[in-house]
């Protein structure tokens, strides 16, 4: 898989707007963001510039209104984030940065037993050594 261009905290903000809402015009994506940041309509305006260079966003024109869709699913990036963070931290071993989350107490009862939930619903088909 080709690596995704890395975007800012600023721009996972619009993209996080443009996922959920595609097809949306810039001012829809405008008044979304004015009411979660204190960011002027020419600063998102430009954000949205950047995500549409840096190949993450697609428009048409509609009459005189630009339309924005993603091109990059949003699962994907959040893999590559993952994937990033793991290996920049903990050297690529999920094991060691779960066992560091547990261990301070950054994971709550309820996260811990969805983790269990999500192991044992994913385990091997007949690996019953956990039995």
């Amino acid at each position: 898989m080709n690596a995704l261009p890395q975007i800012s905290e600023a721009e996972y903000e619009v993209m996080k707007i443009v996922w959920k809402y595609a097809p949306i015009s810039t001012n829809e994506i405008t008044e979304k963001l004015l009411r979660t940041t204190s960011w002027s309509p020419k600063t998102i305006q430009t954000l949205i510039k950047r995500l549409v260079t840096k190949g993450v966003l697609s428009y048409e024109k509609e009459s005189r209104v630009f339309v924005y869709t993603p091109l990059v699913r949003e699962d994907e990036y959040i893999g590559q984030e993952s994937r990033s963070f793991l290996k920049r931290y903990f050297n690529g071993d999920i094991t060691a940065m779960l066992s560091s989350y547990i261990e301070n107490d950054r994971l709550s009862e309820s996260e811990i037993e969805h983790l269990r939930s999500l192991l044992s619903s994913h385990s091997p088909k007949g690996d019953h050594s956990h039995d």
